[in-house]
């Protein structure tokens, strides 16, 4: 039997029990499914009211553009092979028809009209007088939760803000075809991919439920509905809902991508729904359907994992993000169910006792930009707002107001997909196959395969990938009990290359994580390839890396790492009885912050509460093993 025919027999068994893989050569593409613009009212009040989507979309394809706060021109370092446009659905374009005086609003009472008058008069002289961030804190909850355990939405304290403006509809439609007729515009097939979407932004009692939902549609499908926001409801439910019944009305595909679960308070990836009540069987089918990947790294911060919920990884403090999406004041508390490794272990428990998994998700990063600008590059940031895009403009309150400060942003992330080509069917389809992985910023090129018998010298062969898909899985994928030989071990094969333009490679680290017999979760990281000749200690943890980050200039040189590693590794702690997980880390050298980078400009300390240096990675989506 030919390799070829290998391959494509190993898809069609694949398909038989989980999502299918291209039996085509698969090929890298990079790209941001996570970019506001001046379309979005919390982007337009913090000084960006001209990098509209077709900005966003230049500057994604690498053309110099203007920046929408210092004017200055400004450009991409490596451009990007796709982007998501995903402005809130909520008040969509509301305040740029307003500033422009181009706004349809709903009819309204001689009172209310009159209500109407001041707020207009007031949203237009705030952003004027260059404070329409103070309009922007008016969103946000203001109060915490009288039951914090119980359903946010449900809460007392959550009160939807009643709009004084009207019926926004007629404006929101006005935007979203605007919004969709540059996707169009833009999208390239097989050059550059401009995929359709939008966020909806379910806040309540400040619990970030955020997700972005994307299609592969074009704009026909599109302009015939009007994107599902939170002020319609605040209850995932009811987006998964809405995205179930259009999809059938019209024919259109969606996937919904949560964000940010690190500041949702533990209710992203709990034990129960929203609701407080058990999650079921068919839950778990409807909610995993809507939702394959979920976004594990991005400007407000790393949702991986949190040091108290991960004691014995070194690594798992990278880029917190200890701050809430509210006006009031109230202390961070990292939960379980606000973290990406906690939810995949609880995956597992929850399959075993109802028979699917509701976070059986596969990992990207997105930026989550508001300027228009997707930037995940350190000496290329252009901060979370336009309005804390200069050095000089990072102090507290860069949200609504409160304690986090522009430094407290991280510049990542990027989504990276295995596609068949660089069209919007082939990347929707390896979302949906989840064939993706996150990195914070550079593009680390990272294979990751499956199986029970590759070929002792795969981790050396120049077709890796070839024999992956032949003999294994990659990211994204299942495995089960291979038949006839009970005793065998599971195997990982995984490749990580550098971004050509960055630093060298640390290590390559495989979490697992399991679910024994009586029901228990656990973790472990393990180390399985790293550079420098370096020697576990007695035990077996590696020493660090060198940092060749100079504070001064700053920089760092390639003088220790390696531009690449790969690995053929067997877990041997594998049992064979014990549903399990993995995915890979990749982790650079270490290279300056963009903190780093503002204080030598400003001649300054680096911020206390953040490092000068840290060390990017990749996290690719697991592979799960079901006895």
């Amino acid at each position: 039997m030919t390799l070829r025919k290998m391959v494509v027999i190993g898809a069609l068994l694949i398909a038989a029990s989980g999502p299918a893989f291209a039996a085509e050569p698969t090929h890298l593409f990079f790209g941001d499914t996570h970019l506001h613009t001046s379309y979005s009212f919390d982007a337009f009040l913090n000084r960006n009211q001209s990098a509209d989507p077709d900005t966003a979309y230049r500057w994604a394809k690498g053309k110099p553009v203007i920046h929408p706060y210092t004017r200055a021109r400004v450009q991409i370092g490596t451009p990007l092979d796709f982007l998501v446009v995903s402005d809130h659905a909520e008040a969509l374009g509301v305040m740029r028809a307003i500033i422009n005086e181009t706004e349809e609003l709903g009819e309204l009472s001689f009172l209310d009209g009159l209500k109407r008058s001041y707020a207009l008069w007031l949203i237009r002289n705030k952003v004027a007088e260059g404070a329409g961030d103070e309009i922007f804190a008016e969103f946000l909850p203001k109060v915490v939760a009288q039951n914090p355990d119980g359903d946010p939405v449900a809460d007392p304290a959550n009160e939807m803000p009643d709009s004084v403006l009207g019926d926004m509809t007629k404006t929101e439609i006005t935007a979203w075809n605007e919004i969709v007729d540059a996707a169009e515009r833009h999208n390239e097939p097989g050059k550059f991919t401009a995929l359709i979407g939008w966020e909806w932004t379910s806040t309540p009692t400040g619990v970030n439920l955020h997700r972005v939902v994307i299609s592969p549609d074009g704009g026909d499908k599109a302009r015939s509905y009007d994107p599902f926001g939170s002020d319609d409801s605040q209850y995932p439910e009811d987006l998964w809902a809405w995205l179930d019944k259009t999809s059938k009305e019209i024919g259109a595909d969606f996937i919904a991508i949560p964000h940010n679960s690190n500041v949702s308070k533990g209710f992203m990836f709990s034990e129960t729904t929203l609701r407080g009540q058990p999650i079921t069987v068919d839950y778990a089918r409807t909610r995993i359907a809507w939702e394959p990947v979920a976004e594990i790294t991005q400007v407000k911060g790393d949702s991986e994992t949190y040091p108290t919920l991960s004691p014995e990884d070194p690594f798992a403090d990278f880029e917190p993000f200890d701050f809430y999406l509210q006006g009031a004041e109230e202390e961070y508390k990292p939960k379980a169910g606000s973290f990406i490794r906690p939810a995949l272990r609880l995956g597992l428990a929850i399959q075993q006792s109802t028979g699917a998994n509701p976070y059986k998700f596969g990992l990207i990063g997105s930026t989550d930009s508001h300027t228009g600008l997707s930037t995940a590059e350190e000496d290329n940031f252009w901060g979370k707002m336009a309005l804390d895009s200069t050095p000089e403009t990072k102090g507290p309150g860069v949200l609504g107001g409160g304690p986090a400060s522009g430094w407290d942003m991280s510049a990542s992330g990027l989504a990276a997909v295995w596609a068949t080509e660089n069209t919007r069917q082939a990347i929707f389809a390896a979302f949906k196959r989840r064939e993706v992985y996150a990195t914070s910023g550079p593009r680390i090129s990272v294979r990751f395969f499956g199986g029970w018998s590759f070929d002792p010298n795969a981790a050396g062969a120049e077709n890796l990938a070839e024999i992956g898909y032949a003999q294994g899985v990659p990211m994204g994928g299942d495995l089960t009990r291979p038949t006839g030989n009970n005793r065998k071990k599971i195997q990982f094969l995984v490749r990580a290359v550098k971004d050509p333009k960055d630093a060298n490679l640390d290590r390559i680290q495989i979490v697992k994580g399991w679910l024994d017999g009586k029901g228990n979760t656990h973790e472990k990281v393990f180390d399985v390839a790293w550079s420098d000749d370096r020697q576990p200690d007695g035990k077996g943890r590696l020493p660090p890396v060198g940092d060749t980050v100079n504070r001064e200039l700053p920089g760092y040189t390639n003088t220790v790492g390696v531009p690449e590693l790969s690995a053929l590794w067997e877990d041997p702690s594998f049992d064979p009885d014990q549903r399990a997980f993995y995915y890979v880390r990749v982790l650079q050298i270490p290279t300056p912050r963009h903190s780093l980078y503002d204080s030598v400009a400003l001649q300054a300390e680096v911020p206390e509460t953040r490092p000068a240096a840290i060390q990017e990675r990749a996290y690719t989506s697991p592979i799960w093993y079901t006895p």
